[in-house]
């Protein structure tokens, strides 16, 4: 099973669509500061999806405390430069819906 951390909010049902192919999935709140991300269990989590670009700052402290996370931002946002080397998958929601993603995110797990 997939563990897979959100950080912002959710308004393209990503995170259903997760859980709905069999995903464990936990909401790093607020800022997704260092303290959130550990709350929602990065350490553990196979997967990191950061839903607004906003909260770009968190993906290298994700990485900080798990080297291994897999970093997929779904947003329609603009990435920030810094993160886009960070990041295994940009994926923009008007480009491919949530099922699709979560469907190719979950595939062997």
């Amino acid at each position: 099973m997939s563990e897979v951390v959100v950080a912002g909010g959710d308004p393209d049902g990503i995170a259903a669509a997760l859980e709905t192919r069999g995903a464990t999935v936990r909401y790093a709140e607020g800022t997704a500061s260092r303290s959130a991300l550990e709350a929602a269990g990065i350490e553990d989590a196979d997967t990191l999806v950061l839903t607004d670009a906003g909260l770009a700052t968190a993906v290298p402290v994700a990485i900080d405390r798990n080297p291994d996370v897999r970093v997929v931002i779904y947003t329609r946002d603009s990435v920030p430069e810094f993160i886009k080397g960070q990041a295994g998958h940009i994926v923009d929601p008007d480009l491919l819906d949530a099922d699709t993603v979560a469907e190719e995110l979950l595939r062997g797990t």
